[in-house]
């Protein structure tokens, strides 16, 4: 037998809602007894806030299937504005993606990673791997600020600061094509906290790509050919998303003008930390489950948060 899809089940659930959203305001209109009045009241209440997640979720269902949704992902994570509480939340952001990889069986390796001097991340660049990642992550992209008191405050004032996280779909051989004489790659010795050397081989690699000017370290492993490598698995797939927005270019401001969510540079979600509340303001949604999204579990099935 063959079973119905599955935007057409939730289109039935939609339905469902809405006239069962009508029976209840016509009861509201013709109710005399004030009991009665209040029971149509509270059903009215719930089956409104029962219509709104459906078509939410309806939407989403009848979106256009992105032909990156099966590949993994270059996770970048930055700390911006905040100084080293951008960087502790940053490091927080990256073990909240963690979790959720976790949750969901997929494979996280770092390829780059700056360490703060208070134990957050300046920068992590990593691989996630694993089944339909883009399609769940693609919309963490974007400026993600926190509102808390640091540590570091003696008078309990609560300060906001930032960091970026740009999801990239990681592209195969066969989605960007890379000449060799396109390439510069120089080796150096790698480096640690303060610059000093902590490897007297030239096992670091940085490769510039000419054509685009754009460059790629990477010096986590001993090995230069290891760093190499992971260098260009990053490169490909910064290339690749550069390719990508040049083919959407055409259509982006009108895309940006329906959905709000396709500039980076957009604050997408708050996390406030003394109300345990978190805030994503592209579909102006609200949880106070701030404490259960920054361990990794999902408040949605469909995404990390």
């Amino acid at each position: 037998m063959r079973t119905s899809p599955r935007w057409l089940k939730k289109y039935r659930e939609w339905k469902q809602a809405d006239k069962g959203l009508t029976e209840a305001r016509q009861m509201l209109l013709e109710a005399d007894d004030p009991e009665m009045k209040q029971l149509a009241e509270e059903e009215e209440k719930q089956l409104t806030e029962r219509k709104e997640t459906v078509e939410r979720e309806l939407k989403f269902l009848l979106l256009p299937k992105d032909p990156n949704d099966e590949k993994n992902v270059i996770v970048e994570i930055r700390a911006g504005t905040g100084g080293d509480e951008a960087a502790l939340f940053a490091g927080e952001l990256f073990r909240m993606y963690s979790r959720y990889a976790e949750s969901q069986r997929w494979k996280v390796e770092i390829l780059e990673s700056s360490p703060s001097s208070l134990g957050g991340l300046k920068e992590v660049v990593a691989s996630i791997q694993g089944q339909k990642v883009y399609s769940k992550l693609k919309y963490e992209s974007g400026v993600h600020r926190v509102q808390r008191v640091p540590a570091t405050e003696q008078q309990g004032r609560i300060h906001t600061s930032a960091a970026t996280v740009a999801v990239l779909p990681e592209a195969d051989d066969i989605d960007i094509k890379i000449e060799a004489k396109d390439l510069r790659i120089d080796t150096f010795c790698s480096s640690g906290p303060g610059g000093q050397s902590v490897n007297t081989t030239y096992s670091a690699v940085r490769i510039t790509h000419i054509p685009s000017g754009l460059v790629v370290s990477q010096q986590d492993e001993k090995s230069q050919i290891k760093n190499r490598a992971k260098a260009m698995r990053v490169l490909r797939a910064r290339l690749y998303e550069m390719e990508q927005s040049k083919q959407h270019e055409a259509i982006a401001a009108e895309r940006r003008g329906q959905i709000k969510t396709g500039d980076r540079s957009e604050k997408i979600r708050t996390y406030n930390f003394p109300q345990n509340r978190v805030t994503d303001h592209r579909i102006g949604l609200t949880l106070h489950q701030l404490t259960e999204v920054m361990e990794g579990n999902s408040a949605h099935s469909s995404t990390p948060w």
